[in-house]
C-alpha cells in the first residue's frame, strides 16, 4: 500500500497551547518504556503537530501559534501487540492515551486534552484478509480509505462503498470510532451497517474480537458498543468490513423544487418505496444558489445511482416518479458537484482571513425537518456578525434524514473564538429542541462534549458507567462526551 501520510489541516505557527487547566506529563521513564516498544517521538514541533485534527476553530489558534493540548509523547505502533503494550504501561504509569488516526475529524476528537500520549495509529496498515466469497474484508485501523479501496477494486472486484468528504484524509479505524457516513451512505448505509467485526484492545491492554456473523441473537451487539465510541472505551486495531461487487452501472439526475419542504416530501416518498440512491442531496436556496445551478428561488436535488442495472433502472424510475412535483434539471449539475465534493481549500482561505466557518450535521425524523431547519438557521443567524446558516439534505433513511448545516461569521478578530461558541450554542441547542440529534457522522469530540448530557439523557450515566467498567483508571481519550475525568478540569469553552 501507498506510503500515505497524515495531511496538515493548516500551518502551525507555533507550539503554544490554547487549553486552560490540568496536564498529565509523560516522565523520562515511561518515554524509555514507551521507547522499547515501538516508535515515540517527544519533539515538541512533532507532538503539537500530532496533537491537532481538522477542528475549524483549532485553525484560528494554530495561525496564532497554538495547539489545543500538547502532547508529552507520541507513540506509532505498528502491531496490535504494540498497542496492548502502550496501554499496559500508560495505565500502570496513570497516564492518558488519546487514538489518532488521519486526524480528520473536525470536531477535536483526536485532541489530548489533558496531554499525556498520543497513540499514532497510522503504521497499523494493510489488508489482513478477504474473503471473496462472503464478501468480507479484514483491514487494520490505520489503513487511509483509498489505499482499501484502490486494493480492493483492482485486486478482488470489490468496493466498500465508504466515501466521506475526508475520504483522502481519514483512516478505516476514524471511520470507525466516529461512526462516519460516506456521500454514497443512501445505497451502501453508514460505517456501523459496514462493520461485521472488530479487533480492540482495552484499557488494561486486553485484546478483545466482537461479532463475526452476518447476524446473531447473542445479547447486545458489542461490535456496535466500541462503533461510534471515539477511543473513549478501547482503541480499534482491525476492522471486517462488509463489502458489495463493482456496481456495473451508473445513472444521474437533477431536479428542482419550489421549496425545501417540497424537496423533503419527494425525498421521503422515494425511500418509503424502497428506492435507495446511492446519493440523494438537496440544497436549499443559498446553497443551490451558490453552487449548485440555483436560480436564487429554487432548491437543487442532486441524484445518483450506481450498482446492477436492473436496480438502477427501478431506483431512478422511482425517483422520477416522486419527484414530479419539481422540475428536471441538467444533469451535469451532478458531475459539477462530483468534481469539487472533497475540496477543502476555502475552510483555509476563509480562516486565513477571520471568518468563523463551520459546519452541524443532525439526524431527525421526516416529520420534524421543516421545523429544525426554521429553528437552527433563525438561532444561528440572530447571533451577531452571522452573515450565513444554510442548510443541505446529504443522508436519507426510511425514518428520517441527515440535515447538514453551514455557517459563517466575520466578528472582529479579539472575537473569533466567542462568536464560534455562540454559533455552536445557538444551533445545536436549537436542533436538540426542534427534535435532532447530537451528531450524524461527525462525532462528538471536545466540541460537542458540553452538549452530551443534554442529547443523551438518562443514557449519559449509562456510558459513564461502561466507561468506568472498561476503564476504571480514565486514560482513554478523557476530557470528551461532557464525562468526569481523574485528570481534572480544562476551561473551555
Amino acid at each position: 500500500m501507498a506510503d500515505r501520510t497524515v495531511t496538515p489541516p493548516i500551518e502551525l505557527a507555533g507550539t503554544g497551547e490554547r487549553l486552560i487547566g490540568a496536564v498529565s506529563p509523560v516522565s523520562p521513564a515511561l518515554v524509555a518504556e514507551l521507547q522499547a516498544i515501538c516508535a515515540t517521538l517527544t519533539d515538541v514541533d512533532a507532538a503539537a503537530e500530532a496533537s491537532r485534527d481538522w477542528w475549524p476553530l483549532a485553525l484560528h489558534w494554530a495561525l496564532d501559534g497554538r495547539v489545543p493540548r500538547r502532547a508529552g509523547a507520541v507513540v506509532r505502533p505498528s502491531s496490535v501487540e504494540d498497542v496492548s503494550a502502550v496501554l499496559a504501561a500508560c495505565v500502570r504509569a496513570s497516564v492518558p492515551v488519546t487514538a489518532a488516526g488521519g486526524r480528520s475529524g473536525v470536531c477535536g476528537g483526536s485532541v489530548p486534552v489533558f496531554g499525556g500520549v498520543v497513540a499514532d495509529l497510522t503504521l497499523l496498515k494493510g489488508i489482513v484478509e478477504v474473503d471473496d466469497v462472503s464478501g468480507l474484508v479484514g483491514v487494520r485501523a490505520g489503513t487511509f480509505g483509498p489505499d482499501l479501496e484502490d486494493e480492493l477494486r483492482r485486486h478482488h472486484g470489490m468496493t466498500v462503498g465508504h466515501y466521506p468528504q475526508s475520504y483522502e484524509l481519514a483512516t478505516v479505524g476514524g471511520w470507525v470510532a466516529c461512526r462516519g457516513a460516506g456521500q454514497y451512505s443512501t445505497r451502501y448505509g453508514k460505517i456501523e451497517q459496514m462493520v461485521a467485526a472488530l479487533e480492540v484492545v482495552l484499557a488494561d491492554g486486553s485484546v478483545v474480537r466482537t461479532g463475526g456473523s452476518p447476524a446473531a441473537a447473542t445479547g447486545p451487539d458489542l461490535t456496535q458498543l466500541f462503533v461510534g465510541s471515539e477511543g473513549l472505551l478501547g482503541i480499534i486495531t482491525t476492522v471486517w468490513l462488509r463489502t458489495h461487487s463493482l456496481p456495473e452501472a451508473e445513472r444521474r439526475a437533477a431536479y428542482r423544487f419550489d421549496t425545501l419542504g417540497a424537496g423533503f416530501e419527494a425525498c421521503r416518498r422515494l425511500v418509503r418505496r424502497g428506492a435507495t440512491p446511492a446519493v440523494l442531496r438537496l440544497y436549499d436556496v443559498i446553497e443551490s444558489a451558490a453552487d449548485r445551478g440555483g436560480d436564487g428561488t429554487d432548491c437543487v436535488l442532486l441524484v445518483l445511482d450506481e450498482g446492477d442495472p436492473a436496480i438502477v433502472d427501478a431506483t431512478m424510475a422511482v425517483v422520477a416518479d416522486a419527484c414530479q412535483n419539481g422540475a428536471p434539471a441538467d444533469d451535469e449539475l451532478v458531475a459539477r458537484w462530483m468534481q469539487h465534493r472533497n475540496d477543502t481549500s476555502a475552510l483555509q482561505a476563509l480562516t486565513k482571513k477571520g471568518y468563523v466557518v463551520d459546519t452541524m450535521e443532525v439526524a431527525a425524523p421526516w416529520s420534524r425537518l421543516d421545523g429544525l431547519v426554521a429553528a437552527v438557521t433563525e438561532a444561528q443567524r440572530a447571533v451577531p456578525h452571522t452573515l450565513v446558516s444554510s442548510c443541505h439534505l446529504s443522508h436519507s433513511y426510511l425514518d428520517g434524514a441527515c440535515l447538514y448545516f453551514t455557517f459563517a461569521a466575520k466578528p472582529p478578530a479579539d472575537e473569533v473564538e466567542a462568536a464560534y461558541v455562540a454559533l455552536w450554542n445557538a444551533g445545536q441547542r436549537a436542533a436538540l429542541r426542534a427534535g435532532g440529534n447530537l451528531s450524524h457522522h461527525h462525532g462528538v469530540g471536545l466540541n460537542r462534549a458540553r452538549f452530551a448530557g443534554e442529547a443523551l439523557g438518562g443514557g449519559h450515566q449509562v456510558l459513564a458507567a461502561i466507561k468506568q467498567a472498561l476503564d476504571p483508571a480514565g486514560i482513554l481519550n478523557p476530557g470528551k462526551f461532557g464525562l468526569d475525568s481523574p485528570f481534572g478540569q480544562v476551561a473551555w469553552p
